[in-house]
């Protein structure tokens, strides 16, 4: 998509200067950013989504029978809802994406950035009132109103000391300010965009009111510090230890020296010193998928010849719900493939086909390998038959 172009979903700017101007900067909201919206799914399914096995969801409420701010999990048992207070309560329910592809459609947007950056749509449910409180997300979020009406407050950028209210399940702002200006009430297909680390506070102000909202990943630097040595240690020898041959005697042997520290400092930096490393352990990170349970693997391995022959026949291969590909080359014909958290060399052609949205089918056997590489990502799960789906 050229990134000169207007975007209706950005009000109008393009690509570039979003990018330019607001993302991860400041909020911008957006009128009409979908036009005549209708939401993919109603405040019943959606409850029923939440009564599931292996579905993550939450129920919060304002003013619960145990307390402030009550926070419960799933899944539900239907009775739950009937129960509940006519107003002050929010259900929130996580990757509705993998579950219903009418909402993974809205995923397509947003090919102006990375798709390897986005991580889930979030939906969330409440009557008048329902809320979870002033908060801040450390992720960028799209949100989008998608069924009646909610008002949106925001309060400026905080820190990350900022006092929360202790003792319950919700990292609720001790302090909300709602800056000048920043007061909007949405309705369907209005959307919100918020950069990190941005305090906000939505509240239903319908009878039914539900929110779509669009997040992406992000690891914490303690998160890929940790990560990334887990990597780098799994493929180091045994033998690569600690050495220091040819010291000179210690004026104190209880002394940790300088030269011990620069010693262990040049091991250390010894081990990061192939760039690749850190490709090849980022696009495994950036593609693990959000619930690795979710993914089904063959119970035996496939048989390549039947794999080609149903795709010659007609038959499609589909990425299953949750998987994420990526892909890097590592030169202009041979790429890693990045599926579901692992790293598969291949043709560049072949992995940049199979990480873009085009049809897995017949005409990617063209490609040198495809047939391997198709069966070996049906055997982890990552896709599947049409007729499967």
């Amino acid at each position: 998509m050229p990134s000169d172009a207007p975007l209706s979903l950005l009000g109008g700017l393009t690509a570039a200067e979003f990018l330019r101007d607001y993302w991860q900067r400041k909020p911008l909201l957006i009128r009409g950013a979908f036009v005549d919206f209708e939401s993919p799914l109603d405040p019943d399914e959606l409850a029923g989504l939440a009564c599931e096995e292996g579905v993550e969801a939450r129920l919060v409420e304002e003013d619960g029978p145990d307390g402030p701010w009550q926070v419960s999990h799933g899944p539900f048992d239907e009775a739950v809802f009937g129960e509940l207070p006519e107003r002050d309560w929010t259900l929130l329910v996580q990757a509705v994406d993998h579950y219903v592809p009418e909402v993974a459609e809205l995923l397509e947007h947003f090919d102006f950035l990375p798709r390897w950056r986005l991580d889930d749509i979030m939906i969330s449910y409440a009557p008048p009132g329902g809320s979870v409180g002033p908060h801040v997300d450390q992720y960028d979020v799209f949100l989008i109103q998608g069924l009646g009406r909610r008002r949106w407050q925001l309060g400026g950028r905080v820190p990350d000391d900022a006092p929360i209210i202790p003792g319950i399940d919700l990292r609720i702002l001790e302090r909300f300010t709602v800056a000048a200006g920043d007061d909007w009430v949405l309705e369907p297909g209005d959307m919100l965009y918020l950069p990190p680390g941005w305090a906000h506070h939505g509240v239903s102000q319908s009878d039914d009111c539900m929110t779509y909202s669009v997040g992406f990943r992000a690891p914490s630097a303690d998160e890929a510090v940790t990560s990334f040595a887990d990597f780098i240690g799994e493929r180091l020898p045994p033998s690569l230890r600690y050495a220091d041959a040819g010291m000179t005697p210690p004026a104190d042997p209880a002394e940790l020296d300088d030269a011990a520290l620069e010693r262990m400092r040049r091991l250390i930096l010894s081990t990061l010193d192939e760039p690749s490393q850190l490709a090849q352990w980022f696009g495994r990170v950036m593609t693990q998928p959000k619930y690795v349970d979710q993914l089904v693997p063959s119970d035996t391995p496939t048989d390549v010849d039947e794999l080609v022959a149903l795709l010659q026949e007609g038959e499609e291969l589909l990425r299953s719900p949750g998987s994420r590909f990526a892909w890097r080359a590592l030169d202009d014909e041979t790429a890693t493939l990045f599926a579901d958290g692992d790293g598969i060399a291949c043709a560049l052609p072949l992995a940049r086909a199979v990480a873009s949205d085009e049809p897995l089918d017949a005409e990617l056997l063209a490609h040198e390998g495809a047939a391997e590489l198709l069966a070996a990502l049906y055997d982890a799960g990552s896709l599947a038959w049409a007729e499967e789906e």
